[in-house]
């Protein structure tokens, strides 16, 4: 993240009682309160506004090195949410993912703090009596960040920052930053300035009036007349035309981007080979996966949307049939709608393959979450009715206990480590049994001068039986009509 040091430089003596409100009920509570799911309905007032602290928020730097280095390039942040349905544990691993996305962006993240509502405040996201609070806490952390757990309306922007007085993100931008500096390709950097634009649009501000000037017509008696007639627009409204225009350029190249995938992919269809496409939550292990399975030799970190750019290997079945796997984008959850239009073209290949692997971190503290955010995306591009199978990965790291209930509600579920290719000869059996089978039937005996009739059976059929005799080669074999129709010729009586 791009950093925007706000001075605060107003003294207040702040004393935050963490644990809980002798009187007011208006101050941080402790954690043992919540342990237990609670209603949106019927909030106790003390529940409804208070801010609670949330465990282990501060990102933990052990190299004097590394922390001399974040003192001069990191943004220091501060994480807020607004607990509105679910238990505790939700509303503690949504902003623990949060944690994960600010480091990612390069911060380093102070603390965070969570609020029970039963819905976020229209005004200023965790209520205007939470705000003062907030504030004090931010100047007692010498923060110059405040990243809210959701999406800001712009007034709920606007208002945090007047009463702040620090720099406010919101989740999307905070998403929209990390894809902006980990795209490599033509088409992934033009998708995340598209979808920059589009959420930029919306939340123009100026300051004071800088934006609000305009010139044209008589402008009576704050000046004007002769030279001060102009195009009529003020600052702000030149700003959004020169976006829109920008936003247009962009969704042309995309366009022609789109075309040269779909070529690629309409080549691959007419060659017969069938499309195995890898999805997932971020981080689960995709990247891993591929290069396991093929040899990719992809780029792998531990670190959240590592990879923007589809990469497509050719692999072989065990029978000798040949098929793609293509490792996508990662999801997240409320992944913001403007990133999924914009790689449309990208997750196409999702809804365009034969099969699909949907990895999950095993290790992840809410497994079940991360296949309930992937499922929500796969629906918006039209790719749930893709035959799945879930990929529980990092089995080296899961506890077999917490993965007991994905494998008793997901029949096509398995088990595997990419790391330790624990599993992974079963799930390229799985792979191979999913993949579409050839459906036309044939005896053939092929003289031995048509060895490439035989080398394209194993590529592009199913062989079940071959013997080689004094007249030729003969293969009984499954293929698909465009073989058949060359192979008929040799067809035995």
């Amino acid at each position: 993240m791009t950093t925007h040091s706000h001075a605060y430089d107003e003294t207040t003596d702040v004393e935050l009682d963490l644990t809980q409100g002798e009187d007011s009920g208006d101050s941080l509570t402790g954690h043992d309160e919540y342990d237990h799911e609670l209603s949106t309905e019927g909030l106790d007032l003390e529940e409804r506004q208070a801010l609670r602290r949330v465990v282990g928020m501060s990102t933990e730097l052990t190299d004097i090195s590394e922390v001399e280095y974040r003192k001069l390039l990191l943004e220091r942040v501060l994480l807020v949410g607004v607990w509105t349905e679910g238990s505790a544990e939700d509303a503690e691993n949504s902003l623990a993912e949060l944690k994960l996305l600010a480091e990612t962006a390069g911060s380093e993240v102070l603390d965070g703090v969570i609020q029970r509502r039963k819905k976020p405040d229209p005004a200023t996201f965790i209520g205007s009596g939470k705000v003062s609070d907030l504030r004090s806490l931010v100047a007692s952390l010498g923060a110059d960040t405040v990243i809210a757990d959701g999406e800001l309306a712009p007034a709920q922007l606007r208002n945090l920052e007047d009463k702040l007085k620090v720099k406010v993100v919101d989740r999307t931008a905070l998403i929209l930053d990390i894809f902006a500096q980990h795209a490599k390709s033509k088409e992934g950097k033009a998708q995340v300035e598209l979808a920059q634009l589009q959420y930029m649009k919306q939340r123009l501000r100026g300051w004071g009036g800088n934006l609000s000037r305009q010139a044209g017509g008589r402008v009576g008696a704050a000046g004007g007349g002769i030279g001060g007639r102009g195009p009529g627009e003020t600052k702000i409204e030149t700003d959004r035309r020169r976006i829109n225009t920008k936003i247009a350029k962009l969704r042309r190249e995309l366009k022609s981007l789109k075309g040269k995938r779909s070529t690629l992919r309409q080549e691959r269809r007419r060659n017969l080979v069938p499309s195995v496409a890898i999805a997932g939550y971020t981080n689960a292990g995709k990247s891993s996966l591929l290069n396991k399975i093929t040899g990719a030799g992809v780029l792998v970190e531990d670190a959240l949307f590592a990879t923007l750019d589809p990469t497509t290997r050719r692999t072989t079945a065990s029978d000798g049939r040949v098929y793609t796997l293509t490792d996508t984008v990662g999801f997240v959850r409320h992944l913001p709608h403007d990133i999924v239009e914009a790689f449309r073209s990208t997750l196409e290949e999702v809804a365009d393959a034969d099969l699909l692997l949907h990895v999950v971190d095993g290790s992840h503290p809410d497994p079940m979450a991360q296949i309930q955010a992937v499922r929500e995306v796969l629906a918006e591009i039209n790719a749930i009715d893709v035959p799945e199978i879930i990929v529980i990965n990092k089995a080296d790291l899961a506890d077999p206990m917490a993965l007991a209930p994905i494998l008793h509600r997901e029949p096509h579920a398995i088990v595997v480590s990419a790391r330790t290719g624990e599993g992974i000869d079963k799930l390229r059996e799985l792979i191979e049994g999913g993949l579409p089978q050839p459906h036309v039937a044939l005896d053939v005996l092929l003289p031995y001068d048509r060895g490439d009739l035989v080398s394209r059976i194993h590529s592009e059929g199913s062989v079940e039986q071959l013997e080689h005799t004094a007249d030729g080669t003969r293969v009984t074999a499954r293929v698909h009509p465009a073989l058949a129709g060359d192979l008929t010729p040799y067809q035995t009586a």
